[in-house]
C-alpha cells in the first residue's frame, strides 16, 4: 500500500482520517493543502510527515505563477515556515525541511527549470530513503524476535505512517513472516483510536493475527502473562535515548518494566535528535479539547469540562530496552550509542547479544 506518491506534478496521499470506512486519495498541487492534511492528522506518523514535508516544498516551488527564481525563493521560504507550524513534536518534519532548504541554497545557481527538478529529486530521495530504513528495521528488529511471541504495539507504525512498510509494524510484518508472531494485541490508541482504525485495519489485511484491547488492558495482558514484548514507534528520541511517542507509550512502559517485559522503540536514525539534550527538552503538542470531547461528531463528555489533551508522552530511557534503527540494535547506555551511531560507529550487536523469549505460549 502507498500512502504518499508524487504523480504527474501533483501529491497524492491517502486521507488517514476515512479509515477504515472508506479509502479516499486526495490529490493537490498546493502545499498549504499538504499542511493542513499534516496538521488535521490525514497525513500522520513521523516519517511520513517529513516525506509530505518535503513534496509540500516541491509543490511550492512548481506554483504555477511562479517565473524567476527570486519568486520561487519567496514561495519556497513561505512555504517552509507554514509548513513548520503544523506539527512541533515529530522532528522528521524540521529535518526535511532543514533538507529541502539546504538544497536550494547549494544550488542558488541553478535555473528556474532545473531548480525544481533539483527539488523534486531531493524529495524523491528522503521518500526512497525512508523506504529503505523501513525495510532495514524490520530485519534488525526482527532478530530480536527468536520464538514465537504475542506483541503488543501501541498507535500506528505501519505503512501509513512512512513512505515504507513501517517502523515498528515493520518489525512485527517480517518477524511474521518468519513464523515468530502468535498474535499482536493493538492498543486502541484513545482519543483518536489510531490503533483500532489504522493498525488492526493494516494488520488484517497483511494476514496477522490482531486483537483489539482498550489501552487501559494492557496491564491485565501483562500481568496475565499474555504479553512477550512490547514495540512502539517514536516521533523524537533525544540524544539520551528518552522517546516521545503518543500519549499512553509511557504508561506502557512503566507496565512493561513492572512484569519483566522487554519494551522496545522502533525509528529511523531521522527521528533522533542530537540537539535535543533529554525528554525535558521535547516540545509536546496539546491537540484540541474536541479530541476528547468527541468521537467524530458526537460529544461524549459533559458541556463545559475542562480538558488536558496533549498528543504525546516521554518514555525516560531506562525503561527502553533497545532502540531499533535502520543500521543496527542500539541498547543502554543510549547516550553513548547515539553518539556512536552519529559518528557512524557500527551499533549491531553480537549474535549472544540477541535475547530470545523466555517463555513459549
Amino acid at each position: 500500500m502507498i500512502s504518499l506518491e508524487w504523480r504527474d506534478g501533483v501529491f497524492r496521499f491517502l486521507d488517514q482520517t476515512k479509515l477504515p470506512h472508506q479509502e479516499v486519495y486526495v490529490e493537490t498541487d498546493d502545499y498549504r493543502i499538504v499542511g493542513e492534511a499534516i496538521r488535521k492528522l490525514e497525513i500522520r506518523g513521523a516519517p511520513a510527515i517529513g516525506v509530505a514535508a518535503a513534496f509540500g516544498l516541491v509543490l511550492a516551488a512548481h506554483a504555477k505563477h511562479i517565473e524567476s527564481v527570486r519568486a520561487l525563493n519567496e514561495e519556497f521560504y513561505a512555504a517552509m515556515n507554514f509548513l513548520s507550524q503544523t506539527r512541533p513534536t515529530a522532528v522528521n518534519l524540521f529535518l526535511a525541511l532543514e533538507r529541502m532548504r539546504r538544497t536550494l541554497d547549494q544550488n542558488a545557481r541553478a535555473d528556474l527549470s532545473n531548480l525544481r527538478r533539483i527539488l523534486l529529486a531531493e524529495a524523491k530521495a528522503i521518500q526512497q530513503e525512508d523506504i529503505d530504513a523501513c525495510m532495514r528495521i524490520g530485519e534488525f528488529g526482527s532478530s530480536l524476535i527468536t520464538l514465537p511471541s504475542s506483541i503488543l504495539t501501541h498507535c500506528n507504525t505501519g505503512a501509513l505512517a512512512t513512505a515504507g512498510t513501517g517502523t515498528a509494524q515493520s518489525v512485527i510484518t517480517t518477524a511474521a513472516k518468519q513464523g515468530n508472531v502468535v498474535r499482536v494485541f493493538a492498543d486502541e490508541t484513545r482519543p483518536l483510536f489510531q490503533g483500532a482504525r489504522l493498525t488492526a485495519w493494516e494488520l488484517m489485511k497483511a494476514g496477522i493475527d490482531v486483537t483489539l484491547i482498550t489501552d487501559g488492558t494492557a496491564g491485565l495482558l501483562m500481568q496475565k502473562r499474555e504479553v512477550d514484548l512490547v514495540i512502539v514507534g517514536a516521533d523524537r528520541i533525544a540524544a539520551n535515548g528518552d522517546t516521545a511517542n503518543k500519549i499512553g507509550t509511557y504508561v506502557l512502559a512503566v507496565l512493561a518494566r513492572q512484569h519483566g517485559v522487554p519494551f522496545y522503540v522502533a525509528a529511523p536514525t531521522t527521528t533522533i535528535d542530537v540537539n535535543t539534550r533529554s525528554g525535558k527538552n521535547i516540545p509536546i503538542e496539546e491537540r484540541s479539547p474536541r479530541d476528547v470531547t468527541h468521537i467524530g461528531d458526537m460529544r461524549i463528555a459533559a458541556p463545559g469540562v475542562s480538558v488536558f489533551a496533549p498528543a504525546f508522552d516521554v518514555t525516560p530511557n531506562d525503561f527502553i530496552t533497545a532502540i531499533v534503527t535502520e543500521v543496527g540494535v542500539l541498547r543502554p547506555p543510549f547516550l553513548e550509542a547515539i553518539a556512536a551511531l552519529k559518528k557512524g560507529e557500527p551499533n549491531s550487536p553480537p549474535k549472544d547479544q540477541i535475547p530470545s523469549r523466555q517463555r513459549v505460549l
